[in-house]
């Protein structure tokens, strides 16, 4: 068995390698602008390839033909996309279809190659229609997306039911909601947690937030690891599944949880640079689809999350 990650030096590819080196399976992994340190991935072997670039990824999967990709690599940040737009989409949709093609060409030669090909989409696909009165929201509702982000993720996972349905090749829809965990960057969890850390170690006295009254499920990465790889295993070619945790917080709460880890008090302040101009009021999902496919359970409650957390951010601060 060998294992493709795109995106292996982001915090879910990282996780990944992790899970999978524990079962003693063979990962390769591209990375291109890491988010995370390249020594905390161990053992894997690891290639410098921009997605966006089809020979050098033709080269990877036609050199070592994974049985299972696992496609994570993207520009993931719905902030950055607004503001570069054209970059999002050719780093998700252009790379999406790189993938794709070159399994193609493979198949050409090799006609027995089939691997399943697990596709990183999103919850901000939902974009307006998750609605107080819509949640836990399932996947045949409307695609509404907010941002340059959530659009490029819709004609990812199209692309992905195209390929299926015109060639046969064996991609499954990942619509992934709030997912967060150790070596996570950017989102409302780790930014409140490192912050936090970074006040016990005397390097600021506040804690800038944006919008505490928005509300989210949140997963641990370690959780969505095996759900991705249940869905490779027991998922339905073609077809799209919402990973997402059972429970959705009230930001404000998670803050309340995160400052009782904390050795210091701080006080708290709003930073009107992190408001959205538009921000979905609660992201919560319906992950029934997938639990009866694969009979996946959300294991790591968040307090385990934040704790683990936390411990990372004092080691690495």
């Amino acid at each position: 068995m060998k294992v493709l990650i795109t995106g292996v030096c982001g915090m879910v590819g990282s996780h990944m390698a992790d899970y999978f080196r524990n079962k003693r399976i063979h990962v390769i992994g591209t990375y291109y602008k890491p988010t995370i340190n390249l020594s905390e991935i161990e053992t894997t072997e690891k290639y410098e390839c921009d997605v966006r670039y089809y020979k050098p990824l033709y080269e990877i999967i036609n050199r070592f033909k994974p049985e299972k990709i696992f496609h994570l690599a993207a520009q993931s940040y719905p902030t950055v996309s607004l503001g570069k737009p054209e970059e999002t989409f050719d780093i998700n949709v252009t790379g999406t279809i790189n993938i794709f093609e070159a399994i193609q060409e493979i198949r050409s030669i090799n006609e027995n190659y089939d691997p399943v090909v697990i596709v990183a989409c999103s919850s901000a696909e939902y974009g307006t229609s998750l609605t107080p009165e819509n949640v836990p929201i399932n996947e045949s509702e409307q695609l509404l997306p907010l941002h340059p982000y959530g659009v490029s993720k819709v004609a990812q996972d199209l692309l992905t039911y195209q390929y299926y349905v015109n060639y046969n090749l064996r991609g499954i829809r990942a619509r992934i909601f709030n997912t967060t965990g150790p070596r996570k960057v950017n989102d409302v969890c780790s930014d409140f947690i490192r912050k936090g850390v970074e006040i016990e170690l005397g390097k600021r006295d506040t804690l800038t937030v944006g919008n505490l009254e928005t509300r989210r499920a949140i997963t641990d990465v370690r959780d969505l690891v095996t759900a991705l790889d249940a869905l490779a295993d027991s998922g339905d070619a073609g077809e799209v599944y919402n990973i997402c945790g059972d429970k959705d917080y009230k930001i404000s709460d998670l803050l309340e949880m995160i400052k009782s880890y904390m050795k210091a008090d701080f006080k708290i302040e709003t930073d009107p640079k992190l408001m959205r101009t538009t921000d979905e009021p609660i992201i919560f999902g319906d992950s029934s689809k997938l639990k009866a496919a694969t009979g996946w359970e959300q294991k790591i409650p968040i307090e385990q999350t934040i704790a683990d957390m936390v411990e990372y951010w004092r080691k690495v601060l």
